[in-house]
C-alpha cells in the first residue's frame, strides 16, 4: 500500500527542491481520481538528486523501468545525464521528472507553482491552471477525467480567492 504523505514528508524534511504534480498534485486540489504513484517535477543538479538519494535510502529504492531493478546509486557524475527517474520504493512509487508536458522544465513548473501546507509539510504544488494544462497535453483517458474535475474545481473558486487545498 503505497504512503505517498510519508513519501513526500521525506523529500520535504531532506529539502530536495521539487513541485508536486499529476494526480496527487489533483488529489490535493480535490480530485477523487486514485492515483498509483506520486510525480514529483524535480531539479536534476547533482545536489539536490543526492538529497533525493538520502531521503529514500532507507526506503529500498529500485530503478522500476528497468529489467534489472537496480538500487538507486546514484553520485555526482552518474546524475550528469539524468532526465528522469522511474522508481518503486518501500512506500510507493515516485516518479521524478525533469520536464512537465505543457508545462515546460523545472524552472518554468516553479514559476507555475504555488506554496501549500499538506499534513508532510510545506511545499510546491503546481498551480491548478498549469495542472489542468499538463493534463490536456497529456491527452490520455486518465487525464481528460482529471481535467474535468479540476475544471470544476477551478470554476468553483472565486478568481479573487487563492486555491483552496485540501489537507489545510
Amino acid at each position: 500500500m503505497a504512503n505517498f504523505e510519508n513519501l513526500l514528508a521525506r523529500l520535504i524534511e531532506h529539502r530536495v527542491e521539487f513541485v508536486l504534480v499529476g494526480g496527487f498534485a489533483a488529489t490535493a486540489y480535490g480530485s477523487t481520481l486514485l492515483t498509483q504513484d506520486m510525480d514529483v517535477c524535480l531539479r536534476f543538479s547533482a545536489d539536490n538528486l543526492l538529497r533525493l538519494q538520502e531521503a529514500l535510502t532507507d526506503l529500498h529504492p529500485v530503478h522500476r523501468m528497468t529489467p534489472q531493478r537496480l538500487p538507486l546509486w546514484l553520485t555526482p557524475e552518474t546524475c550528469r545525464d539524468l532526465k528522469n527517474l522511474y522508481l518503486d520504493t518501500d512506500l510507493g512509487q515516485l516518479d521524478c521528472l525533469g520536464t512537465i508536458q505543457g508545462v515546460g522544465d523545472f524552472e518554468h513548473v516553479e514559476e507555475h507553482s504555488i506554496e501549500v501546507h499538506l499534513a508532510a509539510g510545506v511545499c510546491r504544488i503546481l498551480s491548478l491552471h498549469a495542472l489542468i494544462q499538463s493534463k490536456e497535453a497529456m491527452g490520455r483517458p486518465r487525464d481528460r477525467e482529471s481535467v474535468l474535475q479540476l475544471k470544476a474545481i477551478r470554476d468553483r473558486l472565486s478568481p479573487k480567492q487563492p486555491p483552496s487545498v485540501a489537507g489545510n
